[in-house]
């Protein structure tokens, strides 16, 4: 891929497929429709390159040849492309132990609950660094025979099936040697350099796919605890609104929702009141 100034000055890249704003703008349009993920300007380079796989993959000679055949498409074919299509244009930056303010303050907030079945939602498993970090917590807060139940749920199945699997480097960022030597198996041999999840942490988390934007969620009983970090921020006010709304119902009274840092939710004060550092109480 090359680029070179155009008559006008603006930079010009010569693409492997046929990439206009028309194609740009359709691609915001459906991710949006589908996950209510809004696409800022300047998206155009990692939309090109996330996508240009799944034209090489599909036998597609440029974006609007695909973005066609992906809205004209039915039965089960369909199903797995748009599954692709999202997949792509989703992000999943994640690690152990992420904002470790939040783990600080659920052992706390947990420890009420000793004794009790507890329930909690991680609604963007990712790669599961978050949902077993969480699990952790709970293990060090409870002990490891607690009623403990996680749902871990993603939009992107890619990352979910890595999740399931629970084996991560050795060296995986925000995990100390205590917790590496509790709730990890060292591999040896050809998995020299990787650890794996115990299954007596494991078999706490249930994984599942979720869109938020469905109108029906299967969850079960209410949660004491919702872990919904860094996904509102691919949202826009009203789409925010909507999976803020949804969230309350699935929630027990008083229970509390932990958020992003960079991630506000005062103007929906009829849901959530602030309790904390990017931690909100059910209204």
């Amino acid at each position: 891929m090359s680029t070179a100034p155009s008559a006008s000055g603006a930079e010009v890249i010569d693409h492997e497929f046929g990439f206009s704003r028309t194609d740009f703008d359709r691609v915001r349009e459906l991710i949006y429709k589908h996950a209510g993920i809004s696409l800022h300007e300047g998206k155009h380079a990692m939309v090109y390159s996330r996508l240009s796989r799944r034209l090489r993959d599909t036998g597609h000679k440029s974006f609007s040849a695909y973005l066609q055949w992906l809205e004209s498409s039915t039965g089960a074919q369909s199903t797995q492309e748009w599954q692709e299509f999202v997949n792509c244009l989703t992000t999943n930056l994640t690690s152990f132990f992420r904002e470790e303010h939040h783990f600080h303050a659920l052992i706390d907030d947990l420890k009420p609950l000793t004794g009790k079945p507890v329930r909690i939602w991680c609604c963007a498993a990712s790669t599961g660094e978050e949902p077993y970090s969480i699990a952790m917590t709970c293990s060090e807060a409870l002990g490891a025979n607690a009623q403990v139940q996680i749902s871990a749920s993603d939009i992107d199945t890619n990352v979910l099936n890595t999740a399931k699997r629970g084996v991560y480097n050795a060296d995986a960022r925000g995990l100390d040697q205590t917790r590496l030597r509790n709730f990890f198996m060292r591999g040896t041999g050809d998995n020299a350099g990787r650890i794996r999840v115990k299954p007596e942490l494991q078999r706490w988390i249930d994984f599942r796919s979720l869109n938020l934007m469905d109108t029906q969620w299967s969850l079960g009983e209410p949660f004491h605890i919702v872990f919904c970090r860094n996904v509102m921020i691919y949202f826009d006010p009203p789409t925010q609104r909507k999976v803020l709304e949804r969230i309350h119902k699935v929630m027990r009274p008083n229970g509390l929702l932990f958020v992003g840092h960079s991630e506000n939710f005062t103007e929906s004060k009829d849901l959530f009141r602030l309790r904390g550092k990017t931690i909100y109480e059910r209204v």
